[in-house]
């Protein structure tokens, strides 16, 4: 794959070579119950005409300039339809970014690795029931062009280990909790020596074995304290998708909000286009797949909501700047508007004094799933939490789930850490599945838990 001979088609044209290589490892108490491989490679068109899109794929060498045409006749065929001219950005990128990896390791070092884990973790932990242990690697490698002279080459790849231990409580049901060791590159960038494991596996069980003598959480409006990732997933899936211009268009609560307070003055909200803080972050992305150079997006600031995220499109119809939001996972999929490092941002204060001044309430630490619509409406499933009580942390909770407004949860914050933790393990779904990475401090509020 390289840059090809492309010539414009249409008012705008834009062309994409992509490669895409996934692996999934699953080991079941010593046994290897899945070991699978794909590589899928292809290339794809968009053309815009009059104010309508035509898009066109193939998974066999086609070429820029045939594609292209296909593409625009798609876009000439919707022209029935009458003349919706618009111009877009003319923004360009050129320039090429690869993530750096250290050496891979083989199917046959994974299996070994899950294998050592599984043995640990069967052999150290007396009352460990099952263990599964899996492991997930992807490379996406893509060309962009366009007929505004962008060139554009951008690649992301991200390993994951997935460690989940299962025990009985008291009444022999099963009692569960996962610990994801991941992040960008290769599984030879991650620290996976059997020390470092350990370490980790053995706080895994401390929290199993409290989980063990769990209690339900009294449901109802609670103050809650969410240990920084359940601050992330809240940034990405309640309020990140409102944020999205074309979720906006289709009716989403934020669209007449800009300039109002949404949330507390100690939340701001950031879509991170490739780093933070002078580090590259674990979803590096310097120009999106319509070749636009891709721009830090502040969603919220001391509260008040001030931006959405843009592709080509949205931006011209909003009379805003394009962001470099549009991404496609796949090399059949259409660029849609995308998150890519999206957090809130940290505060002043110590995860220790925001537990110590709740004299009722929850430490929320693990979530299994999320899911939120555009009205801001969530609900996070909680499979690690502990009580609060006279500013002490208490017994855990049983399974529970977080739920509410995000808006009203983010407007009754009364407490920021100064804490940072940046996560990439999971997928964003939006009509096509998404690598993103979210982040955030720990932050205290009030929610609706589930519970008695």
């Amino acid at each position: 794959m390289s840059f090809a001979d492309f010539t414009p088609a249409g008012d705008y044209s834009e062309y994409r070579q992509h490669e895409l290589r996934k692996r999934r490892l699953i080991m079941v108490d010593g046994n290897l119950t899945a070991n699978d491989s794909s590589h899928v490679a292809g290339e794809s068109a968009r053309a815009f005409q009059k104010g309508y899109w035509g898009f066109a794929s193939a998974t066999q060498p086609t070429g820029a300039n045939k594609l292209s045409n296909i593409a625009l006749a798609n876009a000439q065929a919707m022209q029935v339809f009458g003349d919706q001219s618009r111009p877009l950005p003319e923004l360009a990128y050129q320039g090429e970014h690869g993530i750096i990896c250290q050496p891979n390791w083989s199917s046959e070092q994974l299996i070994e690795w899950l294998q050592s884990v599984s043995d640990l973790a069967q052999n150290r932990y007396e009352k460990v029931a099952s263990v599964t242990a899996v492991a997930l690697d992807e490379y996406h490698n893509k060309y962009v062009q366009n007929s505004l002279g962008s060139r554009a080459y951008n690649n992301i790849s991200r390993a994951m280990m997935y460690l989940l231990i299962r025990v009985k409580d008291n009444d022999d049901k099963p009692v569960e909790l996962a610990h994801i060791i991941g992040g960008k590159g290769s599984f030879g960038d991650l620290d996976l020596s059997m020390s470092s494991v350990e370490s980790q596996l053995d706080e895994l069980y401390l929290h199993l074995m409290a989980k063990r003598e769990a209690v339900h959480a009294q449901g109802g409006s609670q103050q809650v304290v969410l240990a920084p990732n359940l601050a992330g997933m809240l940034a990405h899936e309640a309020m990140g998708h409102p944020c999205e211009a074309d979720l906006v268009m289709g009716g989403a609560v934020t669209g007449d909000m800009r300039g109002q307070r949404i949330a507390s003055d100690l939340i701001t909200m950031v879509d991170f286009a490739h780093s933070y803080e002078g580090v590259e972050l674990d979803v590096p992305v310097y120009a999106d797949d319509e070749g636009t150079p891709a721009q830090d997006v502040t969603l919220i600031k001391d509260g008040i909501l001030t931006d959405f995220m843009h592709n080509r499109e949205t931006a011209s119809r909003f009379g805003n700047p394009v962001t470099g939001n549009a991404r496609a996972y796949a090399p059949d999929d259409e660029p849609l508007i995308r998150m890519r490092n999206t957090a809130i941002m940290p505060g002043s204060s110590k995860l220790g004094d925001m537990i110590a001044d709740v004299e009722d309430g929850y430490y929320l630490m693990k979530t299994s799933n999320g899911q939120a619509d555009t009205t801001t409406e969530f609900m996070f499933g909680i499979s690690l939490g502990y009580e609060i009580k006279n500013g002490k942390l208490g017994r855990a909770i049983k399974d529970t789930t977080l739920s509410g407004s995000a808006i009203k949860m983010l407007q009754s914050v009364d407490a920021v850490s100064g804490d940072m933790h940046w996560d990439s393990a999971g997928y964003c779904g939006k009509k096509q599945p998404m690598v993103v990475s979210m982040g955030g401090p720990a932050i205290r509020a009030k929610a609706q838990l589930g519970g008695e």
